[in-house]
């Protein structure tokens, strides 16, 4: 079920862009609260423009990868929409092959590469205990770069 404020989101932006798609996806990075309140924020600033996800969920969940010009609405911890982002990139990396820059643009911590590699380890390590399978630096990692279109 969408919520009002992604509905609104959608209609405010489809007012200014009627030619865009009709379709979309609304999703918050993370698994707390905090995270997705944390990195929506980012990329409300502009700050973010690239997010990582774990390849194998996809797989186990038989979910579509992002595509480009796929459009995502982007929620805060409260499920409420902050921004639509298009998704401009895709490409899938084994985990010790994502690039510095990819980390840069993902705009966490201090944007190196060493962050990226330490905060998503322990995150992937968490998303894969979870489906009981262990994670390895071979991993595959779909990485997404994106363009915000509109924002609150």
């Amino acid at each position: 079920m969408k919520n009002n404020s992604i509905i609104q989101l959608w209609e405010e932006y489809r007012k200014m862009e009627p030619n865009s798609p009709t379709d979309y996806v609304a999703w918050a990075f993370g698994n707390t609260k905090e995270m997705a309140d944390d990195l929506a924020q980012l990329v409300v600033e502009g700050t973010k423009t690239a997010t990582a996800s774990n390849y194998l969920l996809y797989e186990l969940e038989n979910e579509a990868l992002p595509y480009v010009g796929m459009y995502n609405i982007i929620l805060d911890g409260n499920g409420e929409a902050v921004a639509i982002a298009v998704t401009t990139s895709v490409v899938v990396v084994p985990f010790d092959e994502v690039s510095e820059e990819h980390a840069y643009l993902e705009g966490e911590g201090d944007r190196t590469l060493t962050y990226w590699r330490d905060v998503h380890e322990d995150f992937f390590t968490n998303e894969l205990e979870g489906v009981n399978r262990e994670f390895h630096h071979k991993i595959p990692v779909v990485c997404e770069r994106f363009e915000v279109v509109y924002k609150k």
